[in-house]
């Protein structure tokens, strides 16, 4: 059991918890974001490439990867004192997406991380979200050397619905980190009390 800080006098609080997945295409930077922003050591479920994964592991646009998460990496972090989320990043690999299913139960939404060098790796991640209705945000990794674009260019190319909110972030920076997981938050919930109200008007 999790228990923030509490006043002098008062009893402890136990935070609500929630999950967030972290997922995108190979080498979009899953396990950086996670890292970046966990306050606790990250477990990290990496393993060095090999020549007889090089036939079906793409690492065009990503020739410096040497390593790739096979399972899972878990993270921590805790945005307010009654407020906690647990953090799970996706293999990005094809031969990997059977273990989404089970890493998805129970999430409250996802981050979809894009690279616009090589977008067309996480339309994967959002068809996946999209069909399950599971709430997500598209945090676009702003990679050092790669072209920027205009936020609305990038939602064109993704067909994202409008509601789909679309963040600039930098996967290796705290703070950009935690206004992308706040996003994902907020979008979550504004996404549930949707659905409730359709449920009851219906």
């Amino acid at each position: 059991m999790i228990f923030g800080r509490s006043e002098r006098g008062k009893p402890p609080v136990e935070p609500v918890t929630f999950k967030i997945l972290v997922a995108g295409g190979f080498g979009v930077g899953k396990t950086t974001l996670v890292g970046a922003v966990s306050e606790i050591r990250p477990l990290r479920t990496e393993e060095l490439l090999t020549e007889a994964g090089r036939p079906v592991d793409d690492i065009s646009g990503v020739e410096s990867k040497s390593t790739t998460t096979v399972a899972m990496d878990f993270g921590r972090i805790t945005l307010r004192e009654d407020l906690v989320l647990y953090l799970f990043g996706t293999p990005g690999q094809e031969r990997f997406w059977f273990m989404w299913d089970e890493l998805s139960e129970g999430a409250l939404g996802a981050v979809v991380l894009a690279d616009t060098r090589r977008l067309e790796d996480c339309f994967a991640a959002v068809d996946y979200f999209e069909r399950r209705s599971i709430p997500f945000v598209i945090g676009v990794n702003c990679f050092e050397g790669a072209a920027r674009y205009p936020v609305e260019e990038v939602r064109q190319a993704l067909d994202l619905d409008e509601d789909v909110p679309l963040l600039l972030t930098d996967a290796r920076d705290r703070a950009s980190v935690k206004e992308v997981l706040i996003g994902v938050v907020r979008h979550a919930m504004a996404y549930a009390a949707e659905r409730r109200q359709t449920a009851v008007t219906t």
